[in-house]
């Protein structure tokens, strides 16, 4: 039965035992094993009705744990929603709004998009004032470890000055320098044969870490961050994925086009790219050797683990990747597609496996969740955004509340400088550009397409109003208007976009799913590497 649309009785029956917050019996602390994928939509597996994409060591956490379908990541773009999982904290409170190393100001126009406003200046490094979440868990006695992706922050503010005893492969880059395929270019990480795979290679860090320091030999609990490049761009494969699935996609009946216009940029509307396919399944694979190794190790049972994404699936921009259809767009947009992720949880003794709750959540909540489950004290004052979730692990409930978006930047996906509320069914999405608001029953029409704010105009300022509120009260930058615009000229970018952007993607598409495609260069050498 499909995970997503399964529900569990046991959560309404509230017979759910604790894993360490049982009053009467006292446990070890749990381990921690979080796993992070970058840039993985919310349909980019098995489990969530892809009919492309095989996921099974992703779809087997999300079967073992609780499905929130109504997960989301704190921004529609990476730094910002890492900085969220880490803090505890909305993007717009501990301002990282970008990810590190975009422009912004009058920097933007180097661009040349001609837009309208120059985003706002952003913080550039993770606040050292803050206690996050690894340095939370290590003064509580935690081995702490990190593999893969940082992206928050140059030297000085790496993982290894924020909280992480070990640090393999994070620095200021969110992107693998060097490709997936050793030599990696990656001052954290040495490396290896030529041709090893990077997200294998990341897994056996992390496999390293945990036979190094078992808890059963140590005493010491451990929280495992394994943070993978993938699925991010440029995205490459092996030669034998790559066969493998242009061969389904064939199977499948290969669309006429593949693209559709949005406001800036073309959007994949398919989801039928072999290399990008390949890369999702490289990445399912080194999650299996890391889950298999829990139980080899006999850690299993008293883990705690946590799948999930910092932002949507690439339909725009960057590689052009994936489709998130039935939700809207992608990574970069204010839509669904942008901001919901894949969110599972797995607690032994607490989630009996495909429970499916469809309350809103946050990646800021990960922080109080995971405290609260190691029995530790919560701090309000550091996850001032996040909640915890453990009453909705027990089948009970959450009050309402709203989460908040702030991304007034341009994305390089196509997005627009907007903010986000969302409170129960109801999405507000303002616009900075013209100042409009635009609503969205969730629950009626998930893929947004009808805009209803003209005939509920008291609940669109109860929302502004609630937005606002927030986004004044945590000092949050807005963009200005560029005295330089020209309408002109970014009519002019913008049918240049549909002229010659979007043809040479519908051919670069066809390119990628023809028989003798040839990426003209030693990517395909890892295929007779063993990982």
């Amino acid at each position: 039965m499909n995970v997503i649309s399964r529900v569990s009785v046991y959560t309404s029956l509230g017979l759910l035992p604790l894993l360490s917050l049982s009053a009467n019996k006292p446990e070890k602390k749990p381990n921690v094993l979080f796993i992070l994928a970058d840039d993985f939509g919310y349909h980019d597996m098995s489990c969530s009705g892809s009919k492309f994409y095989e996921t099974p060591n992703i779809d087997k956490i999300a079967s073992q744990g609780m499905v929130f379908t109504n997960g989301y990541a704190a921004c529609q773009v990476c730094s910002p929603s890492r900085a969220s999982i880490m803090s505890g904290k909305f993007p717009a409170r501990h301002g990282i709004t970008d990810w590190i190393g975009a422009a912004s100001g009058e920097q933007w126009r180097t661009a040349k998009r001609f837009n309208q406003l120059l985003p706002p200046e952003y913080v550039h490094n993770l606040p050292s004032e803050y206690v996050i979440l690894p340095e939370a868990l290590k003064q509580a006695g935690y081995k702490t470890f990190f593999a893969g992706k940082w992206h928050l922050g140059e030297k000085g503010s790496w993982p290894e000055d924020h909280g992480f005893d070990d640090n393999i492969g994070g620095w200021d880059a969110g992107s693998p320098k060097g490709g997936y395929f050793s030599p990696y270019e990656n001052p954290k990480l040495q490396d290896g044969r030529d041709g090893e795979n990077l997200e294998m290679r990341l897994a056996q860090e992390t496999v390293k870490f945990l036979k190094d320091n078992n808890p059963k030999q140590t005493g010491k609990p451990v929280f495992a961050y394994l943070s993978f490049y993938a699925v991010h761009g440029p995205i490459e494969t092996t030669q034998e994925k790559w066969s493998k699935y242009r061969q389904k996609a064939e199977n499948n009946g290969i669309a006429n086009s593949g693209f559709k216009m949005g406001h800036f940029l073309p959007i994949r509307q398919v989801q039928d790219n072999p290399v990008y396919a390949g890369l999702v399944e490289q990445m399912d694979d080194a999650v299996g050797l890391v889950m298999n190794s829990l139980k080899e190790l006999g850690l299993d049972k008293n883990t705690i683990v946590i799948f999930t994404s910092d932002n949507g699936g690439v339909a725009a921009g960057d590689a052009f990747a994936t489709s998130n259809l039935p939700l809207r767009a992608g990574k970069g947009y204010q839509f669904e597609g942008g901001i919901r992720e894949p969110y599972f949880i797995k607690v032994p003794g607490l989630t009996r496996g495909g429970e499916k709750c469809d309350t809103p959540v946050s990646g800021t909540d990960f922080y109080p969740t995971i405290l609260e489950l190691a029995g530790l004290k919560q701090r309000p004052e550091e996850h001032s955004d996040g909640v915890s979730l453990v009453p909705l692990l027990k089948g009970k409930q959450l009050p309402e509340r709203a989460l908040i978006w702030h991304y007034p930047h341009y994305g390089n996906q196509g997005g627009e400088p907007s903010s986000i509320i969302r409170k129960g069914d109801w999405k507000l999405i303002h616009y900075y550009e013209d100042g409009r608001d635009e609503l969205y029953n969730l629950k009626t029409d998930l893929s947004e397409t009808s805009d209803v704010s003209g005939n509920n105009q008291k609940l669109v300022s109860q929302l502004h109003k609630e937005l606002f509120d927030y986004l004044n009260k945590v000092g949050a930058r807005f963009p200005e208007k560029d005295p330089e615009y020209s309408a002109k000229a970014e009519r002019k970018y913008l049918d240049g976009i549909v002229k010659n952007r979007l043809p040479e993607l519908e051919q670069q598409r066809l390119k990628f799913l023809s028989k003798d495609f040839d990426p003209k260069n030693n990517w395909w050498g890892s295929q007779v590497i063993k990982d």
